[in-house]
């Protein structure tokens, strides 16, 4: 276990209510020059959540509009889209100076029975604990609270976070199912950018920013227990690059999955 406090990453998530559906979040600086997108959606994932009456999501799909600024506060907006017998679908719109920079459309489910199938989990992936922590680059900074344990060594001039890894917060986060889902939004932002770009690309980038994000939860998530993250590119065409990725527990239980496009800008002549 981690030294760093466990509680720093939730703190995130204690917005404050400004009335019915509409709560102010902190947007800390952690040393990057804008907003880490997984925050804003895992707090806007938690805004919905506090409308939903209980009801845990199924699946969350994200737009970023802007980027956002550090060290100023969020506003989310959540709209009460419609409420069923069985599904609840919330819009939620993050703004920081009265502009809108992620809208977020979350759908949850009344818990039901129904088949348990999933295809076969990953093999051959080394313990978590046999790995080394992963040495992140000063750029890529989070609130602390997370242990992070790179598959493979990133090749030179790779990203330092590639795909697969596994992760987990640094400490228990407690029962609150809302808030591991939250935290699931929150890391499965980490490397997808990089993990959509065209496999063996030489072309340097000058712009490589998320576009939309997407998580399907499949069942209940523990972020304080071990997360294997894997991610791979579909497609590249023009200057946008799709990734598709998983997370499965340690036992090969699939979590969620994603999907993220990202934008991905080719430096001229490179």
């Amino acid at each position: 276990m981690s030294d760093e406090v466990p509680h720093d990453i939730t703190r995130l998530f204690d917005l404050t209510a400004l009335g019915e559906d509409s709560f102010l979040a902190t947007a800390p600086s952690v040393g990057r020059p804008r907003l880490f997108g997984g925050q804003v959606a895992g707090q806007s994932l938690r805004a919905a959540c506090l409308t939903a009456g209980g009801r845990p999501p199924h699946s969350l799909h994200a737009y970023f509009i802007r980027p956002g600024m550090p060290d100023e506060p969020l506003t989310l907006d959540v709209a009460r889209t419609r409420d069923g017998r069985s599904f609840s679908t919330r819009h939620v719109t993050a703004s920081q100076g009265g502009k809108p920079i992620l809208e977020l459309i979350a759908s949850f489910h009344e818990p039901e029975d129904g088949f348990d199938w999933q295809p076969e989990p990953p093999s051959g992936t080394p313990a978590p604990e046999t790995l080394p922590r992963a040495e992140l680059p000063a750029f890529f900074k989070h609130p602390v609270g997370f242990d992070i344990r790179a598959v493979h060594p990133p090749a030179e001039g790779e990203f330092r976070l590639p795909h697969p890894f596994w992760i987990r917060a640094s400490g228990p986060i407690g029962d609150d199912g809302a808030l591991h889902a939250c935290l699931v939004a929150y890391l499965t932002d980490m490397g997808m950018v990089s993990s959509a770009r065209a496999p063996g690309s030489p072309r340097e980038l000058v712009t490589a920013v998320t576009l939309d994000h997407a998580v399907w939860f499949h069942r209940p998530p523990r972020v304080d227990r071990w997360l294997l993250y894997s991610a791979d590119p579909v497609t590249n065409h023009g200057a946008r690059g799709l990734a598709r990725g998983t997370l499965h527990t340690a036992d090969g239980t699939l979590v969620a999955s994603i999907a993220q496009e990202a934008l991905l800008r080719p430096a001229s002549g490179s």
